[in-house]
């Protein structure tokens, strides 16, 4: 009937779906919003680690016994789309043993699935394995690196270890070993560390996550985590990769199927890296001559950056130093009201005269 508001339109479940399982969610990927700002999740804080103020400071409790070992792995650094992400696992020194009987191995040479797997081990022996994920956003990346004194990529990847290591010891555990893929010079980094934290023993190396069970800990919790948020990746941008749920009533047949898959093409990034086909085919396909891309791209990458200087519509910058003189002083060269100063065109400014 013409005016009756019908109910929204649902896809029909397939044969299956009632004895699919329902996706398994790990805790340090934030669901349900955009990744805008960088975020830190902590596995023994009671609260999500993005509530702020009390929740916050309950988080922080006394010293924890035992003394524990800690290893800092990241997942992400090179490519062009997507967050870098910063692990770390931790667990009591007589443990590290454990860790390789679970299988905890060089995370690059383990399959997707048994990544999850074991990730999922690492929630179920929760008291004795402990974990923190820092996601770094694109658009933070992108805003250091493009400052005019750049915040390179090295400096963010030192810094978000160093808070990372400094929020575990603010949690009461007492770290007497640390195990750090490197970022640039191993020496150099192994003596900012130390600085930093001068009762930790520390040891930078280049493939640590080969060499120790509990980088390799670390280093599937960020690259989980990373691939998990792409895979369930929420736009900032209105319009890309959402279904929309039309209510005519002379909606075809199959074009629910048609836009969700044209949702979950949007999401289709390849590895992220520049040399991907999949990624270059992306970036190809999403690009915007004024808005560049979507918000999962990083703007500071050379593909994303050369794209909005070939494509993209020609801009002009006006950097000239701002001077509070001009504001006052007449334009020298000007005739009538063109030799007014600034102030008395913005405030309508007229001479009257003699009183």
């Amino acid at each position: 009937m013409a005016g009756k508001k019908r109910p929204a339109a649902t896809r029909s479940p397939s044969p299956d779906s009632a004895e699919r399982p329902a996706r398994f969610h790990f805790p340090s990927v934030r669901r349900g919003q955009p990744l805008v700002d960088t975020y830190t999740y902590h596995s023994v804080d009671p609260v999500d680690s993005h509530d702020q103020g009390k929740q916050r400071e309950d988080a922080i409790t006394a010293e924890v016994a035992g003394e524990w070992m800690l290893g800092v792995d990241e997942a992400g650094r090179g490519p062009a789309l997507g967050p870098q992400v910063y692990g770390v696992a931790f667990c009591r020194l007589d443990y590290s043993d454990r860790l390789k009987e679970m299988g905890f191995a060089d995370s690059k040479t383990l399959t997707d699935p048994l990544r999850e797997e074991l990730f999922k081990q690492m929630l179920e022996h929760g008291d004795d394995v402990k974990y923190a994920a820092t996601i770094m956003s694109p658009n933070d990346i992108s805003m250091g690196m493009l400052r005019k004194v750049p915040y390179n990529l090295n400096a963010q990847s030192h810094d978000c270890t160093i808070n990372l290591i400094r929020e575990v010891v603010e949690r009461g555990y007492r770290l007497k070993e640390c195990y750090v893929d490197t970022v640039g010079p191993a020496a150099d980094y192994q003596a900012k560390l130390s600085s930093f934290f001068p009762t930790i023993q520390f040891t930078v190396t280049s493939k640590a996550d080969a060499l120790f069970p509990i980088v390799s800990a670390a280093s599937i919790v960020a690259k989980v985590t990373r691939d998990r948020i792409l895979e369930e990746w929420m736009f900032a941008e209105p319009g890309i990769g959402e279904v929309n749920e039309r209510e005519d009533e002379e909606k075809e047949e199959g074009s629910d199927e048609e836009e969700e898959a044209a949702a979950d093409a949007a999401r289709l990034f390849g590895s992220g890296y520049p040399s991907d086909p999949k990624t270059v085919m992306w970036l190809q396909s999403n690009f915007d001559p004024v808005f560049g891309f979507p918000n999962v791209a990083r703007f500071s990458w050379a593909p994303v950056k050369n794209a909005l200087l070939k494509k993209g519509v020609p801009s002009k910058w006006n950097d000239e130093p701002a001077s509070i003189q001009k504001y006052f002083s007449a334009d020298a060269h000007g005739k009538g009201a063109a030799a007014q100063a600034p102030l008395w065109k913005d405030l309508a400014l007229v001479s009257v005269g003699e009183f």
